[in-house]
């Protein structure tokens, strides 16, 4: 009986092609299986893990009462959601918050400009300054929360019981580093 017969098939049995099909398939699924490889994102790959804070600048939010987010969650020491980048990120704490005076410039007779307060009454919007804290992993690229990079500059999404606005990160801090 010859190795191969003249259709291709080993020992008159097993076509050589389907053999090799077969041995493809096998060794995929060992490979998946036994070695599975990394797991995990590769920002987290040689990181340490520090305490972060971040500070975001909020302007013109549209609200008719600032209050109306305080006592729903929004304040010092509750905590929001964080989206960055159309990534959630969860939630994180929210350090501290402070509520910026709405101003105007107004030009004086001598050519100076001074900022006086806002004598608007139906003035809807606020400018705030928020500063949350949380764990970020530190690369060599700079702060990661989740699988985004933490830069100034780059806007947040925060949400909420009753709020879902952007913000926009002013300062990075980094603790114990």
């Amino acid at each position: 009986m010859a190795l191969l017969d003249s259709k291709g098939r080993l020992f008159g049995k097993i076509n050589i092609l389907d053999l090799g099909a077969a041995l493809v398939i096998l060794l995929v699924i060992v490979g998946i299986f036994v070695f599975p490889g990394t797991t995990g994102s590769v920002a987290q790959v040689g990181t340490k893990t520090v305490p972060i804070e971040v500070d975001l600048a909020v302007r013109g939010l549209n609200v008719r009462d600032p209050e109306q987010l305080f006592n729903n969650g929004f304040k010092k020491g509750g905590k929001t959601n964080v989206i960055i980048r159309n990534q959630p990120y969860g939630q994180i704490g929210i350090k501290s918050i402070q509520v910026l005076p709405r101003t105007v410039t107004v030009s004086q007779p001598d050519g100076s400009v001074k900022e006086l307060p806002d004598p608007r009454t139906n003035n809807f919007s606020t400018d705030m300054l928020l500063t949350l804290e949380g764990k970020a992993q530190v690369t060599n690229n700079g702060p990661v929360l989740g699988n985004s990079k933490v830069k100034i500059g780059m806007p947040f999404e925060l949400e909420g019981f009753n709020y879902n606005f952007n913000a926009t990160v002013i300062d990075v801090r980094l603790k114990d580093k």
